[in-house]
């Protein structure tokens, strides 16, 4: 594989799993709601609970993110110094969230404050935020 193939390959990879988790909450979160949702007596959570867990469902049966309001995505990044893609990493990522803003899709999030708009694709500046290290 070239460095060029698998700078595409890791953006894909990523894109792809942005868009699912947009879509997909992990099984621990949903243990937890599902334990929550059981000790409820009032009348008007458990239909919280219960539209909460009918979003989840349609969301995955749909293919569409579970909530309209995806937030600004963040990327927490480890990696050695020799990992082969560190100097394309920042611009790698940035293209993931445009594609999975597209492909998804996500909600536009990245407001640009100072120029008052919405860019469309969940970049910006400073978006996404990408914090770690690789050394």
């Amino acid at each position: 594989m070239t460095k060029d193939e698998g700078v595409r390959y890791l953006t894909d990879t990523i894109a792809k799993f942005v868009g699912y988790t947009g879509k997909v909450l992990p099984d621990d979160v949903m243990a937890k709601l599902e334990e929550l949702r059981k000790k409820e007596e009032e009348q008007l959570p458990k239909i919280i609970y219960g539209a909460m867990f009918q979003n989840q469902s349609l969301a995955k049966k749909l293919n569409r993110p579970s909530c309209q309001d995806t937030g600004v995505i963040q990327f927490f990044v480890k990696c050695g110094a020799n990992f082969p893609y560190i100097g394309e990493l920042e611009a790698l990522l940035r293209e993931a969230v445009i594609q999975a803003t597209k492909e998804a899709p996500l909600r536009h999030n990245s407001v640009e404050t100072f120029d008052e708009y919405n860019t469309g694709l969940n970049v910006g500046k400073g978006t996404p935020s990408i914090l770690g290290n690789c050394t």
